[in-house]
């Protein structure tokens, strides 16, 4: 969907009758019957409907393969090769062609990919939740996210390859390599110190005030980043005696009297609406925010239950999500013209 909000002709190639998992992944469906889930990924494809198992279908695909730019696969690995077809016999056929491949555990794996083991695999979960609670998933399926995003890098990364060299290439991602280069500083600290890291819940484990605090009528966020921050804040909070302290002027020194800083934070922030500390915060020059609702962050109106939230790159939405094999008949008839005729 990226490469698509991005200008590219994408086919979403389904199986017949179910086609897409996530087309049942409801409810809500909308009054169409497609589900929300489907809907939140699929916008600008035409959708074509092929059994792999039917000889004509299957020509089908890889003559459309031949002709296109990037082909994106998430099979469990042996699956295409079964029907003698897959990455090298595509590219052997097409060297201009970009094979993306997504698997679960990477190619030598036939584990299905799923996010929520990924997460628990990855780690994401042992060092997520309060931290005398139990391990805890993200409330996103990041990542599958994560994972889609490093495919569209590395796919974008292949085509300006093939720019230079005339050679596409297989390129592969999965979804474990994804989530475990994504504990980035989380990692690092352990490599570092030798420590397995805790669960830290809303704080940090490297940076104070860096927390979720309650004001006295909702959550608000404190993220201090800098020193220079920290005297703002203090400031802003009007706790003098805490700006004046030089054993708190370093993050060093805030880390090693955690409790410290953050009851006194907690105490101050509990006393006044979030309003009022958010203004102070802000004029003072803190990151900081409230934790909004999901219907908050929508409430915007530049979102569509149809189409989803706006693009997240330069781009823009030019088609629903198609239904299940709304354009098999079209892309059959006139290959990669469809495009101009749908």
């Amino acid at each position: 969907m990226i490469l698509g909000d991005m200008g590219a002709d994408v086919l979403k190639i389904e199986r017949p009758d179910t086609g897409d998992d996530t087309r049942g992944w409801g409810p809500p469906f909308d009054e169409e019957g497609e589900s929300a889930y489907f809907l939140s990924v699929n916008r600008n494809k035409l959708a074509v409907a092929a059994d792999l198992d039917d000889p004509a279908d299957l020509r089908l695909v890889r003559s459309l393969a031949g002709e296109a730019d990037v082909v994106v696969e998430n099979f469990l690995p042996g699956t295409l090769e079964r029907r003698d077809w897959g990455a090298a016999t595509a590219r052997a056929e097409h060297s201009r062609l970009v094979w993306c491949s997504i698997t679960g555990f990477g190619a030598h794996s036939r584990r299905p990919g799923y996010d929520f083991v990924v997460q628990a695999e990855s780690g994401w979960m042992s060092i997520t939740g309060a931290p005398d609670g139990e391990p805890m998933k993200h409330g996103i399926a990041l990542a599958d996210v994560i994972a889609g995003k490093d495919a569209a890098i590395a796919i974008l990364g292949a085509l300006v390859a093939r720019g230079r060299t005339g050679e596409g290439r297989h390129v592969e991602i999965s979804l474990a390599a994804s989530a475990e280069a994504a504990l980035v500083n989380v990692a690092q600290n352990t490599l570092v110190s030798g420590r397995a890291p805790n669960r830290w819940g809303n704080a940090h484990a490297n940076l104070v005030p860096y927390q979720l605090f309650r004001a006295r009528d909702r959550p608000i966020i404190v993220a201090v980043g800098s020193d220079a921050q920290w005297i703002s804040c203090a400031g802003a909070l009007e706790l003098r005696d805490l700006a004046a302290d030089p054993a708190l002027a370093t993050n060093a020194g805030r880390l090693a009297q955690r409790e410290r800083v953050v009851s006194a934070l907690a105490r101050r922030i509990a006393s006044k609406p979030a309003s009022d500390w958010l203004a102070r915060l802000e004029r003072a020059g803190v990151p900081c925010g409230i934790v909004r609702t999901v219907p908050e962050v929508l409430a915007h109106g530049s979102a569509s239950a149809r189409t989803g939230l706006p693009p997240s790159v330069p781009g823009m939405i030019r088609r629903p999500p198609p239904r299940l094999g709304e354009h098999t008949a079209l892309v059959r008839a006139e290959g990669w013209n469809a495009f101009t005729l749908a």
